[in-house]
């Protein structure tokens, strides 16, 4: 029976406070076992955190009492030992590295694509507008080997950095299709209905093929 309780997730919220916040949530994560990742930057929080079932919620919610947490939502995962040797708390310039500090995710947010949404335009081919639904994976080559999307197109980026210039030479392949794109960018062009959220099981399992790889010693999960 696996005796570990895995987190992971991110929130694009304004933080003024990121070294005191540092502090408090290196402190909570310490007293209760936890190991993994927490990232700080003014744009948001990004973390990775595991330790036994308890501790794990019960820091989750001292973090989700903080009203700026409040929404943050959470994949879990079950594990039979720790995936982390360590914790760190680190702060940094972006929670998710795109090389472009000026770009503020919180500022202007995409509406998101619900799971069921995005099984019947994956069924489908197209969105509700008749438009063809095109599937772009941003993550690095060696997660999209791990497991993909269906026809899911494939950049074979090597670290998500790397985005803004790949996007910026294909986006007249992206001209008419539903997609997501880069409000803060306009040299992507293109129609875009939203950005998709992480999908769903019931979109997974039709539509996804292989594995998802993570960013701890497991490599990979079903």
């Amino acid at each position: 029976m696996s005796s570990v309780q895995v987190i992971a997730g991110y929130l694009f919220v304004d933080l003024a406070d990121c070294p005191v916040l540092r502090n408090r949530l290196q402190q909570r994560a310490a007293c209760k076992g936890l190991k993994g990742t927490v990232l700080i930057a003014s744009e948001g929080i990004n973390l990775s955190l595991a330790g036994a079932p308890a501790a794990v919620d019960t820091w989750l919610a001292a973090f989700r009492s903080d009203p700026r947490f409040t929404m943050l939502a959470v994949h879990r995962h079950s594990a039979a030992a720790l995936p982390f040797k360590r914790l760190r708390v680190r702060l940094k310039a972006e929670i998710i590295r795109m090389d472009q500090p000026g770009i503020r995710p919180n500022d202007r947010r995409a509406p998101a694509v619900g799971p069921s949404t995005l099984q019947r335009w994956l069924d489908r081919g197209h969105c509700d507008a008749g438009r063809q639904v095109l599937p772009l994976d941003t993550r690095n080559a060696f997660e999209v080997d791990a497991g993909a999307f269906s026809g899911a197109v494939d950049w074979r980026l090597q670290r998500f950095g790397d985005f803004p210039a790949a996007l910026e030479s294909h986006r007249d392949s992206l001209q008419g299709k539903t997609h997501a794109r880069l409000r803060h960018a306009p040299s992507a062009g293109g129609d875009s209905a939203g950005a998709a959220e992480p999908a769903g099981t019931e979109a997974a399992a039709r539509h996804w093929q292989g594995r998802c790889s993570v960013f701890d010693e497991r490599i990979t999960v079903t």
